[in-house]
């Protein structure tokens, strides 16, 4: 992408009317786009090779303006010039646009992704609406690609070639691209998991400063409750849950991005902390191969420093798309008890939407 559409060409674009066939990219709007999420979407997608941008939908007060004008940008990258021309659209079904990728609110996003999913669309969601929806899979591309089987089920429930894929909790992106190798190799009997997340979890404007500075926020309303149903969601089968216990503690600290994790578990097959360090180490990505353009060379690094990952060394790794876990070690409660970091509007949020759009193409879902 350019930038340097003529005025009329980028207002086509905002208002889904140029033909998807233009260069060969798949059409894809991006819903909820001013706000944090959205912003991220935004940015990852700028000159993405597979999907391009033709709207940009947000709420009706930020309707029928410029981007540029309605959008407080604060991703450390400047936002593209395609995106500050484009008119901003209603979130709406009828755009020219095969993917929704939605970084809605929740008090919204359940309606209006049903819409567009009726509408024929494929609804790549960020938003908590739908995860826990039986015949939706809540869906990070490396672990449990298999639970894509759920979409043919939902084409029958909406009636065309519409249906909707959730991403998780940011946390748990974390928590389960750490667990699913061990998981695999020594199987897991009990986790807990404390998290110190990042302030831009909370969105814009977020947590006000005089809240957060000098202090950590121990709640953070549904994240525990979200944090222990999806993983379980997500490291079972497409039909059944995971049923091994998981016990999680949230809590906000004054870090701008990165969420950080210490985690316990307890393991059916016992092993040492080098075994587990090596097997976080190989771990075989099933991605590897399939030529997606988000997915990192390596989901999943181990750091041997006794002090790492850090968030501010740490977080961008393989752009942003890695995860990094240090600190392997014996655990006196249960069995093994290790750190992993996260980047959580990259990785757990706009990031790991996009790599799972990329699977659904080459899965042949679009």
């Amino acid at each position: 992408m350019t930038g340097k559409e003529t005025k009329g060409e980028t207002r086509g674009e905002a208002r889904g009317t140029t033909p998807p066939s233009r260069d060969g990219r798949i059409p894809v709007a991006v819903l909820g786009a001013t706000g944090a999420v959205g912003q991220r979407f935004v940015s990852l997608l700028d000159g993405h090779p597979w999907f391009r941008v033709t709207a940009l939908a947000a709420s009706e007060r930020s309707a029928g303006k410029r981007y540029a004008d309605v959008t407080r940008w604060f991703i450390d990258q400047p936002m593209p010039e395609w995106a500050a021309a484009m008119e901003v659209i209603p979130c709406e079904p009828g755009l020219d646009a095969r993917i929704a990728f939605s970084g809605l609110d929740s008090s919204v996003a359940g309606a209006i992704e049903s819409a567009f999913a009726r509408a024929g669309c494929a609804v790549v969601s960020n938003s908590r609406n739908h995860r826990m929806d039986p015949q939706v899979p809540l869906l990070v591309a490396e672990i449990n690609a298999d639970h894509l089987s759920l979409v043919d089920e939902q084409k029958v429930r909406y009636g065309g070639r519409g249906f909707i894929v959730t991403n998780p909790n940011c946390s748990t992106v974390g928590l389960v691209m750490s667990l699913a190798p061990l998981h695999r190799a020594l199987g897991i009997q009990k986790v807990i998991a404390s998290t110190m997340q990042a302030v831009s979890g909370a969105g814009y404007p977020g947590v006000p400063s005089a809240d957060i500075l000098d202090n950590v926020i121990p709640y953070i309303g549904q994240e525990e409750e979200k944090m222990e149903s999806e993983t379980l969601k997500i490291l079972g089968s497409a039909r059944a849950a995971a049923t091994f216990a998981v016990s999680a503690h949230c809590n906000r600290v004054h870090v701008s991005d990165g969420h950080t994790l210490t985690v316990s578990i307890q393991t059916a097959t016992k092993a040492t902390p080098e075994e587990a360090t090596s097997i976080l180490r190989d771990a075989p990505n099933p991605l590897a191969g399939l030529g997606l353009p988000s997915l990192p060379e390596k989901p999943i690094v181990v750091r041997g420093e006794p002090d790492r990952p850090q968030p501010r060394f740490d977080r961008m790794a393989g752009k942003g798309m890695t995860v990094s876990v240090g600190r392997v070690r014996r655990c006196p409660v249960l069995d093994l008890k290790y750190v992993a970091l996260v980047h959580n509007t990259i990785r757990g949020a706009a990031g790991v939407a996009i790599l799972n759009a990329e699977l659904l193409k080459v899965k042949g879902y679009l």
